[in-house]
């Protein structure tokens, strides 16, 4: 008997002369998940009245996982880290995903570039940038009329 199946993960469709049905939807099951992936991680941009802020989300890192640089106007975050495998662990099933990403930012001529924080707490990524002088806002006055 041939099995026919469509795999969302590959997007293949896989044929199988598995005997038993019941022994390869388990074999599917357990494997699934087993792979590295290359995620995005979403981003919050948020712009308050003297800084801007990038906020990444990036749960399971340390921050020694980070690398940050800025070169020109491109502010770019990246990271690349692998599941340790134990050898004296049989996984069942493991659905911790792990990958790199890279994601750039270009970055406005009216942020300073020279004074860049990061911070990294609870799974969130907080880049601050400040506001040149000229950038900020400036509260409302009254003109008088010569």
């Amino acid at each position: 008997m041939t099995l026919v199946k469509f795999n969302p993960m590959t997007q293949k469709i896989v044929r199988s002369n598995a005997i038993d049905p019941f022994d390869r939807l388990m074999n599917d099951f357990f494997s699934a998940g087993n792979q590295q992936v290359n995620t995005t991680p979403a981003v919050n941009l948020i712009e308050s009245g003297d800084d801007f802020f990038i906020e990444m989300a990036v749960p399971g890192y340390q921050k020694e996982d980070f690398s940050i640089k800025m070169e020109n106007d491109l502010l770019t975050i990246s990271t690349e880290k692998e599941l340790v495998k134990q050898d004296d662990m049989n996984r069942l099933r493991s659905e911790f995903e792990y990958g790199s990403f890279s994601r750039g930012f270009k970055i406005s001529k009216k942020l300073n570039t020279e004074s860049i924080d990061a911070k990294y707490e609870n799974g969130i990524l907080k880049i601050k940038l400040e506001k040149l002088e000229e950038a900020k806002e400036k509260p409302a006055r009254t003109i008088q009329i010569n």
